[in-house]
């Protein structure tokens, strides 16, 4: 498989609940207006804590700082795979799954901390720039690496960052986190862009107006509360990628979501007691390392405060004990 580092640098935020209408106008010209603004790359996830932002500096820029935006320390390039034909053998799965093994992994290995955007076509995978070197000097044994520049795939090989790459230091075991599943059931889904206006009222109602869900309690540890508010939106490089509840779903026109051909239903695991930062490594791996060694598909999308796996629904009690086991046996 072929390993890209795409050309956008992204920037990751924390939209404040109470200080949604400052930034409604210019979300609404990167959801539904991306011809107005030069934004390649943007994502938007609604939690029950905040809205996160996951946006390129062209994006970033049409975001007025205010008290209440948090954004991320660092920049971040976009990592994605490629397959050239060479898959890995015996795997079924999809998702952040198919990439474990050979990507989050090595990187968790290496002390390298990652961010994950699963979206209905592809995955990928954030790491700070200023870790590039770790990355490419961790991955090109398993991969053949290219760069975009200007449009163009240009290879990347371990020598043209030597000067860049420092040895990373031994860190202690990563922390086991906590995980909780509600019963909400999710969708994958994505529009065609030219049907995005048929949809845009419906979208601003459910972004910006619908808010009847009930807060989600992070520190009761609970596996079993009954729905969590869950909604992001991605259009990065033309493509859309919708993930929504199940009965949000059902106020959409039918005919213009477009998702497998099974129409599976996803259960989400919800990841941290407590908010996860973006220093750690290996909380990517923590789920998906055992997810991989039992060919379990799952999207994954990190947020600015905890991280979340979507897992097929009829996998979710098993998905739960897989976990559990991995905690009990890392005390």
């Amino acid at each position: 498989m072929d390993l890209h580092i795409l050309e956008h640098r992204v920037r990751v935020l924390s939209l404040a609940r109470r200080g949604l209408w400052l930034y409604t106008h210019p979300l609404l010209k990167l959801l539904l207006l991306p011809q107005r603004c030069r934004c390649k790359f943007f994502s938007l996830t609604e939690t029950p804590e905040d809205y996160t932002v996951m946006l390129d500096e062209e994006g970033f820029k049409e975001l007025p700082p205010s008290e209440f935006m948090q954004v991320a320390d660092s920049t971040w390039l976009v990592l994605s795979v490629v397959s050239n034909g060479r898959e890995p053998p015996g795997c079924q799965a999809t998702g952040v799954t198919k990439i474990a093994r050979s990507v989050i992994a090595p990187l968790a290995e290496h002390h390298v901390s990652v961010l994950m955007l699963s979206t209905y076509q592809t995955d990928f995978i954030l790491v700070r720039e200023r870790d590039l070197p770790v990355v490419i000097h961790t991955l090109a044994g398993e991969f053949d690496i290219y760069k975009e520049e200007s449009g163009e795939c240009v290879p990347v090989t371990s020598d043209d960052v030597s000067n860049g790459f420092l040895k990373p230091k031994p860190s202690a075991s990563p922390m086991l986190h906590p995980v909780q599943s509600p019963q909400t059931r999710f969708c994958v889904l994505t529009v065609a862009p030219d049907t995005l206006p048929a949809i845009a009222t419906m979208l601003i109602d459910v972004l910006f107006y619908s808010h009847s869900s009930p807060p989600w309690d992070a520190a009761s540890g609970s596996q079993d509360l009954d729905s969590i508010t869950f909604f992001s939106f991605s259009l990065i490089e033309g493509y859309i990628s919708i993930v929504m509840d199940a009965e949000t779903q059902k106020r959409f026109p039918s005919d213009l979501l477009l998702t497998s051909s099974t129409g599976e239903l996803w259960r989400m695991v919800r990841i941290g007691g407590q908010p996860l930062g973006f220093d750690e490594c290996g909380i990517v791996a923590q789920i998906a390392e055992p997810l991989a060694a039992a060919d379990i598909s799952a999207y994954y999308i990190s947020t600015f405060n905890f991280d979340h796996a979507l897992v097929p629904e009829e996998g979710i009690t098993e998905v739960i004990q897989l976990l559990q086991q991995r905690q009990e046996s890392g005390r």
